[in-house]
């Protein structure tokens, strides 16, 4: 899709993707869930959905997809962080879109929850980046995920916010992981669109660590 029309599919659907990014808001501050100890953990959701807006274009198969993307976007981190189920996901994605869209939404949410683990090797092992692979745009969210961390580690590093050098640290093991990393989402055997990963996304991740 060209960028100029998926930047007026958004547009379009302006009215729905502010009552999603206000429900994902508000199902996080619910819990009480910050992001850095500083943040509304919206501050994160708002980065992930903005790098999403401005890559995802180029991914996006069909408009239908877009309100079950955005919604991926904002919603990647309720049912690990926010006390939510895969039930509970759909039927909220229910309130905004029709039900094949809902269930792709809820797909996405359920592929970027991270397994029950001792470890973060164990949280997000070779099961965890299956899943992300084998559902259609996970893996795009998944590198937005990735990308807003680590811009906000980098961008955090030197100030008071960064509590015990935590985005120090991170921003090492965000670099020592990063090939790995995007082996592990990366999708070789379908020429799908669904499933790739935004060039202009990977060099700007790459180019950060």
């Amino acid at each position: 899709m060209k960028k100029e029309e998926f930047q007026a599919l958004l547009q379009q659907h302006a009215e729905e993707l502010a009552q999603i990014k206000y429900s994902a808001h508000s199902l996080h501050a619910s819990v009480n869930q910050t992001y850095d100890r500083v943040h509304p953990y919206g501050y994160h959701l708002e980065m992930v959905a903005d790098l999403v807006r401005r890559y995802a274009h180029s991914v996006c198969a069909d408009e239908a997809d877009l309100l079950p993307l955005m919604f991926g976007a904002y919603f990647h981190d309720s049912i690990e962080d926010a006390r939510q189920t895969y039930n509970d996901t759909l039927r909220t994605a229910r309130q905004y879109m029709s039900e094949d869209q809902a269930l792709l939404a809820a797909e996405i949410v359920y592929a970027l929850t991270n397994d029950k683990g001792r470890t973060r090797d164990e949280r997000a092992g070779d099961r965890y980046y299956q899943g992300i692979r084998s559902t259609p745009y996970a893996p795009l969210v998944k590198l937005a995920d990735r990308l807003a961390n680590a811009t906000y580690s980098f961008r955090t590093i030197s100030s008071a916010n960064d509590f015990g050098g935590v985005n120090t640290r991170m921003k090492e093991v965000y670099r020592r992981e990063m090939p790995h990393f995007l082996s592990a989402i990366t999708v070789t055997d379908t020429d799908d669109p669904r499933y790739q990963l935004p060039s202009e996304m990977v060099e700007a991740i790459e180019a950060l660590l």
